[in-house]
C-alpha cells in the first residue's frame, strides 16, 4: 500500500462513490469550468463540507495547481497560521514527499512580540516563518486569520518573500473576504482561493491533500 493509499478498501469505496456523487449533481448543475486539476481541489472541498456553493467560491491562478505540485515535489515547507492544519494534514502523505507543515502561532518568541507590537500573533508567525528562512518555496496555508495573509501579502508586495504558493482560505465576518480579494487581486505569486466568508482550516488541508493525491502522479 502505498501513502497515498492509506484507506482501506471499504474506505477508498466510499470516497469514490461520495466523488461520483458530487460529479453526477454538478453536471446536473451544468457542470464546471475547472480544468482536472482544479476539480480535484473543489472536488475535494465539497467532500469535506458538503457545500456545492464551493465550485462557485474557489478561484484559481492559471498555474497553481502546477506550482503547488512542484513545490511538493521538490519537498517545500508549509507554513500554516493555525496549528489545526498542521495537525490535519497527513503525516504519512507529509513524509511521502519529505514536506514539513509548521506553524508559529503558539511560539513563545512570537507571543511576546505580539504583545509588545499590539499585532495578531497570526501576523507576528508569518515575519518569525520569514526571519527563519521558511517562506521562500513554500507553501502558505492560511484558513482562519484574514491578518496572516494581508502580512504575506504585504511581504510579497516588499520582495520580503516568495512563496511558492498561496492558499488562502480564511473564514470570518471580519475581513476574511476582503483578505482573499487581495489574495486574487495580485500577480506575485500563485494562489488557491475560496473567495467570500466562507473558508476555514479543514478547507486548507483538503486543498493540500488534492495538491498531493496530484504530485504522486
Amino acid at each position: 500500500m502505498s501513502a497515498m493509499q492509506q484507506l482501506t478498501a471499504q474506505g477508498r469505496q466510499i470516497e469514490s462513490d461520495s466523488f461520483a456523487i458530487i460529479d453526477q449533481e454538478v453536471a446536473h448543475m451544468g457542470g464546471h469550468p475547472f480544468t482536472p486539476g482544479q476539480w480535484n481541489v473543489v472536488r475535494r472541498a465539497i467532500h469535506t463540507t458538503g457545500d456545492f456553493e464551493f465550485k462557485e467560491l474557489f478561484q484559481f491562478s492559471q498555474d497553481a495547481v502546477e506550482a503547488g505540485v512542484q513545490a511538493l515535489r521538490r519537498g517545500c515547507n508549509i507554513i500554516s497560521d493555525v496549528t489545526m492544519i498542521t495537525a490535519g494534514v497527513s503525516p504519512v502523505r507529509s513524509e511521502r514527499f519529505g514536506v514539513t507543515c509548521q506553524c508559529f502561532i503558539s511560539h513563545p518568541q512570537v507571543i511576546e512580540r505580539a504583545r509588545e507590537q499590539g499585532i495578531t500573533r497570526a501576523i507576528e508567525s508569518m515575519r518569525f516563518a520569514r526571519d527563519q528562512g521558511l517562506l521562500d518555496g513554500a507553501i502558505v496555508g492560511v484558513g482562519n486569520a484574514p491578518t496572516a495573509l494581508f502580512e504575506v501579502l504585504r511581504m510579497v508586495e516588499a520582495g520580503e518573500a516568495k512563496p511558492a504558493l498561496i492558499i488562502g482560505i480564511p473564514v470570518g465576518f471580519v475581513r476574511a473576504d476582503e483578505s482573499k480579494d487581495a489574495l486574487v487581486a495580485q500577480s506575485g505569486v500563485p494562489y488557491i482561493a475560496s473567495v467570500g466568508r466562507k473558508g476555514g482550516s479543514p478547507l486548507v488541508v483538503s486543498t493540500l491533500h488534492a495538491l498531493m493525491v496530484e504530485a504522486a502522479q
